[in-house]
């Protein structure tokens, strides 16, 4: 961002890629997207709640208050005749946007003092028959250690903040932190219950977050 904030990070997670939008805030990095190479893709309101949840069989628009907006499936993937995804786009902040055009049409945009960045985050993938029956793919055990070590760390730097505003204070322990990054520990929590891992390795991440 102009701020100096980093606010696209591309990075290679085992055999597929992951692009992560975050806000542009120095302290709370807070995540406002998350596209990955293998269909599946979330893109986050302001207070943390889902706006746009994608995979691959398809995709769903949510309202700030959790209510379905719009639902679709992606060309070829359910039998009978097709309806055309109507394009959609949102303004995760004034710098970046997200265009969902088709399945591999899916592009995010990055634009700050007349310069702009695209990425095409969309993914010709294929289901067979069978496998849209099937849960989508699970994150894998480095990608869940991943987000469970991130809502850590965010949230020993909210301590430290309350440390520093109130130095000659005890309270600043016993402060619950913001709520979105409760949000995100309740979702990894999620993620893992629904996840092929260890017992042990549920513990551990379950440990991380809620320390």
């Amino acid at each position: 961002y102009p701020s100096g904030n980093l606010a696209i990070i591309v990075a290679q997670a085992r055999d597929q890629l992951v692009c992560i939008v975050q806000e542009d805030e120095l302290r709370t990095g807070k995540i406002r997207a998350l596209f990955q190479s293998d269909g599946r893709s979330t893109c986050y309101y302001p207070t943390g709640d889902e706006w746009i949840n994608m995979s691959i069989q398809g995709g769903q628009y949510l309202d700030q208050t959790g209510n379905r907006v719009r639902r679709w499936m992606w060309p070829n993937l359910s039998p009978g005749p097709q309806v055309p995804l109507s394009p959609i786009f949102i303004s995760l902040n004034r710098h970046v946007g997200v265009r969902i055009l088709a399945q591999d049409k899916i592009f995010v945009s990055f634009l700050a003092m007349g310069r702009q960045a695209k990425f095409n985050m969309g993914n010709k993938a294929q289901v067979s028959a069978s496998s849209q029956l099937c849960p989508p793919v699970q994150l894998g055990e480095d990608e869940l250690l991943l987000l469970a070590f991130r809502v850590r760390i965010l949230q020993l730097f909210d301590r430290m903040r309350g440390c520093l505003n109130f130095p000659s204070s005890e309270q600043w322990n016993k402060m619950q932190p913001p709520t979105y990054l409760m949000t995100q520990a309740v979702k990894i929590l999620e993620l893992c219950m629904a996840a092929d891992i260890s017992e042990e390795l549920r513990s551990s991440i379950k440990a991380i977050v809620n320390a």
